[in-house]
C-alpha cells in the first residue's frame, strides 16, 4: 500500500524545534523573573527581620545614636536595592512578555504547516480511496466478464449438445 509522504516534513520539523527553542527561551526568563522575586522577599525578610530586632533591642535604656544612623543608613541602602530589583523585575517581565510573544508566534508557525499537512493527507487519503475504487470496480468489470464469457461458453455448449 502507498505510504503518506508529507514534503515539507523537514519544514514542519524546523518549526517545532524553532517552537522548543522559543519554549526554553521563555523558561529562561521567567527563572531570572523568580530569582529576582525571591532576592527580593529575601531583602524584605531580612529587613522585617533587623526593624525586629532594633525595636526589641536597641530601643528600649538609653538610645545610641550612632547605630540609630547606622541603622537608618542601611534601611536607606537595602530600599535602594530593593529599587534596583524592583526596576530588574520590570525589565524581566517585558522579556517575559515579549518571549510570550515569540513563543505564540512560533507556536501559529507550526501550526501553520501541521494544518498543510493534514489537508494534504486528508487530500491523498481521497486520492487513494479514489484509486482501490476504481481498481475494484476493474476488478468487477473483469469478472462481470469473466462470468459472461463463461456463461456463452456453456450457452454453446449447451446448444451443441442438444443439437446432437
Amino acid at each position: 500500500m502507498a505510504q503518506f509522504t508529507f514534503t515539507l516534513e523537514g519544514v514542519l520539523r524546523h518549526r517545532t524545534h524553532v517552537e522548543q527553542d522559543r519554549q526554553r527561551d521563555l523558561a529562561r526568563v521567567q527563572a531570572q523573573m523568580r530569582d529576582a522575586e525571591n532576592e527580593l522577599r529575601q531583602l524584605d525578610q531580612t529587613l522585617s527581620t533587623s526593624l525586629g530586632d532594633v525595636r526589641e533591642n536597641r530601643l528600649t535604656g538609653k538610645l545610641d545614636l550612632g547605630f540609630l544612623a547606622a541603622y537608618r543608613r542601611y534601611v536607606a541602602s537595602v530600599h535602594r536595592k530593593g529599587s534596583l530589583i524592583a526596576q530588574k523585575m520590570a525589565l524581566i517581565q517585558r522579556q517575559v512578555e515579549s518571549a510570550q510573544n515569540a513563543l505564540a508566534e512560533a507556536a501559529k508557525q507550526r501550526k501553520i504547516i501541521e494544518k498543510l499537512r493534514e489537508k494534504q493527507f486528508d487530500q491523498w487519503k481521497r486520492e487513494q480511496s479514489r484509486k482501490e475504487a476504481a481498481e475494484l470496480d476493474e476488478v468487477s468489470m473483469r469478472l462481470v466478464g469473466w462470468r459472461a464469457s463463461l456463461a456463452e461458453e456453456e450457452l454453446k455448449e449447451e446448444e451443441l449438445e442438444a443439437g446432437q
